[in-house]
């Protein structure tokens, strides 16, 4: 009983002396051996996560600017033109046919506006560009011989005689090419307001160009001699003078063709 009394006694004073030990703060157990801990590496201590940074505000993506239209830019443009003058203008100030870049003079017509004959042709060849005026090139001086042959010319001062004769395209196509559809349906806005503002009694279409153009049609030999409408007006279609230059055979078709018309205005 005396041993058993001391080995529980001694238990009792070192939990005792254990408990007085943690009061006074020596909370972390020790091993038998004792330890140096100024040897010891210090402890890899974790770099704290920086914080994170708001967002940067970011500008919102410019919206890509609406591509123009340029036949819709074209008919607004002609559609203000409340003049012959001011359609001119309007015309030669038109940025979005690349043919400009190219022409020497933008040809917008010729003869007498208030005639009661309107003849369209294609487009400026290497003189009309040269000149700034339609059909003064060996297809324009044909042109002047046909018409005369029924009393009609550019410069008579009468209206009843008279001629006005304008271009689908006012800006002479590279190497005289045929107008591409697109340059075609840019230009064909201001042909429109042209024969609004000049308001002519009948149309002569002369060639593929502008029949396409006013008649929405090709094939000139076949459309050629049979009056039609468009834009509100009478149309005759004829054969371009240049065609007659290369295919003189075809000179009977285009008098046949003069006298139509001469029956028409005479009617």
């Amino acid at each position: 009983m005396g041993i058993a009394s001391d080995i529980l006694a001694d238990r009792d004073a070192a939990w005792a002396a254990l408990q007085w030990l943690q009061e006074l703060g020596a909370v972390d157990p020790v091993g038998d051996a004792p330890l140096d801990r100024y040897d010891l590496a210090e402890p890899v201590r974790e770099a704290a996560p920086e914080p994170r940074r708001p967002a940067a505000a970011t500008e919102p993506a410019a919206m890509p600017a609406p591509r123009l239209d340029p036949v819709v830019v074209a008919r607004d443009a002609a559609l203000r033109a409340a003049t012959l003058e001011a359609l001119s203008e309007a015309m030669a100030a038109y940025p979005h046919c690349d043919l400009r870049k190219g022409a020497r003079n933008t040809v917008f017509a010729d003869g007498n506006p208030k005639a009661r004959v309107m003849i369209i042709g294609e487009a400026p060849g290497r003189d009309e560009d040269m000149q700034g005026l339609p059909f003064v090139g060996r297809a324009g001086q044909l042109l002047d011989r046909m018409f005369s042959a029924i009393g009609m010319g550019r410069d008579s001062p009468d209206t009843e005689s008279a001629l006005y004769i304008t271009n689908v395209l006012p800006w002479r196509p590279p190497s005289n090419r045929d107008p591409a559809p697109e340059e075609m349906a840019m230009m064909v806005p201001f042909l429109i307001r042209h024969v609004e503002l000049a308001d002519p009694e009948v149309i002569v279409v002369m060639g593929n160009t502008p029949a396409m153009a006013v008649l929405r049609q090709r094939g000139i030999t076949r459309l050629r001699g049979n009056w039609t409408q468009a834009w509100g007006k009478p149309v005759l279609p004829m054969l371009h003078p240049a065609y007659l230059l290369r295919n003189p055979y075809a000179k009977r078709d285009a008098w046949a063709d003069l006298l139509v018309l001469q029956a028409r205005l005479r009617g």
